[in-house]
């Protein structure tokens, strides 16, 4: 008898040795984790940790966010080091291409989120963006609107400038301002290793307005080349603002010395510098902190007009894809919570975003200029992605953004478009 109860109390000690060390063990394990790795940092950074920090606590999963400006080069040898992290927010779709065809990442379908699930909130257009082949290769949680001209809105008033309707009518006004003792176009396109971009970012919006989406998509795929009369048309569209010293300012020389990031600030001086400049919403982060809290009355913005009225109203952007390249439970929720318009509504009221989301409400929008530009993408006739970030890497982050150095540097134009050309990937 005594043996018996000798026995049992040894298998009790031993189940409650297993359910002290299983009690540890998660204690130990803490919240699942999910790490997501991109190129926005700083402001950005701190402002999508802040859109997500209430899925984190009603989830119980801890979401850490790593941004770098090296992501694109990093992302590639994380992935092929074996390390990748659970989502990777791509801001150029060509080179999560790229690693998607290359077996990184996983089709979000086979992470639950279906076709009907994301088309409660998404267009086709947002859809349609994250296919590669076969694969929906994420998210779109993010996007930029770069059809926008800022412009000096109280010298805009006191000379009583209209806002051009039409091309025609923009380089009319850009001629009136010269008449007028002013220089219309501050332009920077220096930005350490990949300078260029703006450039390409010009010739893009032009391209959109002077050919059909079609021939768009041809030219971002390497079907229509770039030495053909309908890219050089739109080169030359810019050049005829770009290259004349009294339209810019400091100059056709300048152009290449410029920070991107400072090409703006002289419509805010006073008195003002220059009057108008082509570029994105995100552009606004970078002007003088009191210059940002008077968006709408010292600064404001007009959308860049069409050129041929057959190629309608049409809209370039950006955004940031959510890619997954690791699947587990938590990732899995993780995507379906960023690719609803509740997971960015805090970026959105804080300012300095746009959500690509059907569910994003407009109302949720702090100021005009960004609601504008939200209306802007929506009611867009045409809407394409920025087409150097779907061209392959070695063109649209290479040969692309340096050829255009060298055209605005005075290299013959086609022997830039020729060097492009060769170095598609055949």
């Amino acid at each position: 008898m005594n043996k018996k109860v000798g026995i049992i109390i040894a298998v009790i000690a031993v189940v409650v040795i297993v359910v002290i060390l299983f009690s540890v063990s998660g204690r130990d394990q803490g919240p699942e984790e999910v790490r997501i790795f991109g190129a926005f940092v700083d402001v950005d950074a701190e402002r999508f940790e802040a859109s997500i920090a209430a899925f984190e606590e009603e989830s119980g999963i801890d979401i850490i966010y790593e941004g770098s400006g090296d992501f694109e080069s990093l992302i590639t040898v994380r992935a092929e080091g074996g390390d990748p992290p659970h989502i990777a927010a791509f801001p150029q779709p060509g080179l999560m291409a790229d690693l998607t065809r290359r077996g990184f990442i996983f089709d979000v379908r086979d992470l639950g989120l279906d076709e009907n699930f994301l088309r409660e909130h998404y267009s086709d257009a947002w859809i349609n963006l994250s296919r590669v082949d076969d694969t929906i290769a994420g998210v779109w949680h993010r996007a930029a609107l770069k059809s926008l001209v800022w412009y000096a809105k109280p010298v805009f008033e006191r000379e009583g400038y209209q806002i051009p309707t039409t091309w025609d009518e923009m380089v009319a006004l850009t001629q009136q301002m010269v008449d007028d003792g002013y220089v219309p176009w501050s332009i920077g396109v220096e930005s350490s290793g990949a300078t260029g971009w703006v450039a390409t970012d010009w010739i893009e919006d032009i391209m959109l307005r002077t050919a059909t989406p079609e021939q768009y998509d041809a030219w971002v795929a390497g079907d229509l080349k770039f030495n053909s009369p309908e890219v050089r048309r739109a080169i030359e569209i810019m050049s005829e603002i770009w290259f004349n010293d009294s339209y810019v300012l400091g100059g056709r020389d300048s152009i290449l010395t410029v920070p991107f990031g400072d090409a703006a600030t002289p419509l805010v001086t006073d008195p003002p510098r220059a009057l108008m400049h082509r570029q994105a919403t995100f552009i606004s982060g970078f002007l003088p902190e009191e210059a940002q809290a008077r968006i709408g009355e010292v600064i404001d913005v007009f959308y860049l007009p069409p050129i041929d009225a057959e190629e309608g109203r049409p809209a370039l952007g950006a955004g940031d894809i959510f890619s997954p390249m690791q699947d587990t439970p938590a990732t899995r929720e993780v995507m379906k919570y960023v690719a609803t318009g509740e997971s960015i509504r805090k970026w959105i009221e804080a300012g300095g975003t746009i959500a690509p989301h059907k569910d994003a409400d407009l109302d949720w929008y702090p100021d005009p200029l960004f609601r504008a530009a939200a209306e802007i993408i929506q009611q867009a006739t045409v809407f394409r992605f920025d087409g150097s970030d779907l061209m392959p890497g070695e063109v649209g982050a290479g040969t692309f953004w340096t050829g255009m150095v060298d055209y605005v540097g005075g290299e013959d134009l086609t022997d830039v478009l020729d060097k492009i050309d060769a170095s598609f990937p055949q």
